[in-house]
């Protein structure tokens, strides 16, 4: 039996993200995680077609794309955005990593 992959988006990353598809007419959320940051991997946000293989997670009525091979890190993971006197954008609750960088962007698995 396969079990559907979960990404959680909060409230207020529903809002930004809704902001944003209001200004970018047929794109859709894209989640990725890319080699780099001072932790050895890192979280990239953007706005981009659909691929053939992509996975798509609904989250209110928005479809969040995610590529395979970075469900394996994301799953179970919770994207929020914040906007706090640290900064401002979207952040992410990873049960899969053992270690983050004080930046708060890159992390370990």
């Amino acid at each position: 039996m396969s079990t559907q992959p979960t990404l959680y988006l909060t409230q207020p990353a529903i809002e930004r993200v809704k902001g944003f598809l209001n200004k970018t007419p047929g794109k859709f959320f894209r989640i990725s995680v890319e080699a780099g940051g001072c932790s050895g991997y890192q979280y990239d946000f953007g706005f981009d077609a659909k691929q053939e293989d992509d996975l798509t997670i609904l989250a209110d009525g928005i479809e969040v794309l995610v590529a395979p091979q970075a469900m394996s890190y994301l799953n179970g993971s919770t994207v929020d955005f914040v906007d706090d006197f640290k900064g401002t954008g979207f952040t992410v609750s990873n049960p899969n990593a053992t270690g983050t960088c004080g930046c708060g962007v890159s992390f370990t698995v």
